[in-house]
């Protein structure tokens, strides 16, 4: 079974999306080598996206990520500008300003941010993250790229 279909399945088979996107979540890091990651939404109307999914994210972290405005720091970048937003280290980086002063708290070092793209419209983003530094190479982006779009369609299909 391909990655795209274990992700799709496992959404469409979880009791909730939340579930369903918390599997999918944990299928992706396996699949990347990453170790930690997160999955957020935009509501229907919504100007912010929201926490759906996460993995290996401190408690203190999560609380200042359950919501995130498009436009600031690498999930709310990748939404606004529709591409994908990677750093080496995330705790000597700073993607240009991008990078927000409490991710550092996530103590994970490589991390990359793409938009959840679903009938041309971004209505989220996917976060994946190792401990120690990696760039991400421009096929590994790719496959990222091409999984967040899965969720995003099995999660609008339920």
């Amino acid at each position: 079974m391909s990655i795209a279909e274990r992700i799709k399945d496992l959404i469409k088979s979880a009791p909730t999306p939340e579930q369903g996107a918390e599997s999918a979540l944990g299928a992706i890091l396996a699949e990347t080598a990453t170790t930690s990651g997160t999955v957020h939404l935009i509501p229907p109307g919504g100007q912010m996206m929201e926490l759906l999914a996460a993995r290996e994210i401190p408690p203190g972290v999560l609380e200042k990520v359950r919501v995130i405005p498009i436009g600031k720091g690498m999930a709310g970048v990748a939404v606004e500008k529709r591409q994908p937003v990677t750093t080496c280290n995330l705790q000597q980086d700073d993607a240009g300003g991008v990078i927000r002063q409490g991710a550092r708290a996530t103590g994970v070092q490589g991390a990359l941010a793409v938009p959840i793209v679903v009938d041309g419209e971004a209505i989220g983003a996917l976060g994946v993250a190792t401990r120690e530094p990696r760039d991400f190479t421009r096929a590994e982006i790719d496959a990222i790229l091409a999984m967040a779009n899965v969720v995003g369609g099995a999660l609008r299909a339920r």
